[in-house]
């Protein structure tokens, strides 16, 4: 049986304090170079950085589909500890993602996750499913979320002088 989308988590550590892990993730024109899905991101109404109530653009794309758009607000805003924003869509409801940082010796553990907080109607499992043809959400979304966890290690751990290069 196929599991619900509901929620999701990856945790990964890096070699980088939770203040520069926050300042690329809290940094939404830089969300292209970390999710696979995101093309595009652009602060709206005058914004220039993070703040609780913010708006921003981010176009979308997945394999073989048009792009479409969406406007996140930012629900959450704590330098050097969690960055949180809902994206809420017609017939697909509202899905709040988190990036929360936890200090980790001489790094962070970055966790990302989503929730579901308003369920997508059966007109947004049709666009998904058959429109967009992807038959298993969950896991395009896990997998998306392994691999931004991913580059962003390479972003931060590269962006440190005092860590040495791989």
């Amino acid at each position: 049986m196929k599991q619900p989308l509901d929620h999701d988590s990856v945790s990964l550590r890096m070699a980088a304090t939770p203040d520069d892990v926050y300042a690329v993730v809290s940094d939404v024109t830089r969300t292209p170079e970390l999710s696979p899905e995101i093309i595009d991101c652009t602060w709206l109404d005058g914004a220039t950085g993070p703040a609780v109530g913010v708006r921003f653009k981010a176009r979308n794309k997945v394999p073989n589909r048009p792009a479409w758009h969406n406007k996140p607000v930012i629900t959450e805003a704590e330098p050097g500890r969690r960055f949180r924003f809902a994206r809420t869509e017609p017939f697909s409801g509202t899905v709040e993602w988190t990036y929360d940082l936890a200090p980790d010796g001489d790094g962070t553990l970055v966790t990302e996750s989503y929730e579901v907080t308003k369920p997508l109607s059966p007109v947004g499992w049709f666009v998904i499913g058959v429109l967009f043809a992807r038959k298993d959400r969950r896991t395009d979304l896990h997998v998306g979320m392994e691999k931004t966890l991913e580059r962003l290690r390479e972003t931060v751990e590269q962006d440190d002088p005092a860590v040495p290069a791989r």
